[in-house]
């Protein structure tokens, strides 16, 4: 598995948040809406991700907007995508490995 720089059509990457969540798996087939009981076959989630921490038994961090009350917290602690990702629009799946990255975890 290759991790790029390339976010989803509708992903506002300055908010990062879904631009049309309720029809996301619609507008987007390939979309995965995640469940909690799916989280361990999923193992490419950050361990960042709110899913995989409660699945694991972690507490969610100060940051996550259900604990702050604030979505902008994720954008302070500096764990968000933003300033990290170009939209797919325009770009071929040839080209995908001109956007080859390495997350760092948080």
């Amino acid at each position: 598995m290759f991790y790029t720089s390339v976010a989803c059509r509708l992903l506002d990457t300055g908010t990062c948040r879904c631009r049309n969540y309720p029809a996301r798996t619609s507008l987007v087939p390939e979309c995965l809406a995640l469940h909690p009981a799916d989280i361990s076959e999923i193992h490419w989630l950050p361990s960042s991700c709110a899913y995989r921490r409660l699945a694991e038994g972690r507490p969610l961090e100060w940051w996550h907007p259900l604990i702050s009350g604030n979505p902008d917290t994720v954008h302070q602690a500096g764990i968000s995508v933003r300033g990290r990702v170009i939209d797919e629009s325009g770009i071929t799946p040839d080209q995908l490995e001109d956007y080859l990255i390495e997350w760092v975890e948080f």
